[in-house]
């Protein structure tokens, strides 16, 4: 040991840099970070959305905003499911088949419009003069409804309507069916809104 005396300016003098070195790091650090998460601008140029689906329970749908729209996600009930099969008689493009590059991805080509058929992932503008269609799910008559209505949207400007799959009646003002915009599963329960390629 050393019998020098410890200068105790000194000592403060380091303890204080030190600190302040670690403070500036931290500073430094945390923006950094939160660069690697998707700015509000990158969201609404079209950054994926990543949406938990696991409390959603048969006949809801909750909405996010996906490119400044809104993305609608359904868990379709098994009699909602049972019906879209009925209606194909009723509906301008049953199949999907007009502008598929632009409306439904090639995995939502099917009757269901979907991955999963229990549940529909659709934006929800309309496809005549871009309102936004209110949800009409409780099946039989109602105000602006057919009387045998199965349950779907009605878009109240003028009087549009979709199936619970989002595809349009015949002679209504919209010429097509709601969009299905790209998506994809990572599990069961968590869903990604505007990718459907793993990278």
């Amino acid at each position: 040991m050393s019998d020098t005396p410890i200068d105790s300016s000194k000592r403060t003098w380091i303890i204080t840099s030190a600190c302040a070195g670690a403070v500036g790091g931290v500073a430094t650090a945390v923006p950094f970070v939160s660069t690697f998460q998707p700015s509000e601008r990158a969201k609404a140029a079209g950054a994926a959305v990543e949406v938990d689906i696991s409390a959603l329970k048969p006949g809801e749908k909750v909405t996010v905003e996906w490119r400044g729209k809104p993305v609608w996600i359904i868990k379709r009930t098994p009699e909602q499911l049972a019906e879209l099969s009925k209606l194909d008689g009723q509906l301008a493009d049953p199949k999907s088949e007009r502008k598929p590059s632009e409306l439904t991805p090639e995995y939502a080509r099917n009757e269901a419009r979907s991955i999963k058929p229990e549940i529909f992932v659709g934006v929800g503008i309309c496809s005549h003069l871009g309102c936004s269609p209110s949800d009409k799910f409780q099946p039989g008559a109602q105000p602006s409804l057919p009387d045998d209505w199965k349950g779907g949207f009605l878009c109240p400007c003028h009087g549009s309507t979709f199936d619970m799959a989002g595809r349009v009646f015949k002679n209504k003002p919209a010429p097509d069916n709601l969009e299905v915009p790209p998506h994809m599963y990572l599990s069961d329960t968590r869903l990604v809104i505007g990718e459907d390629k793993k990278a």
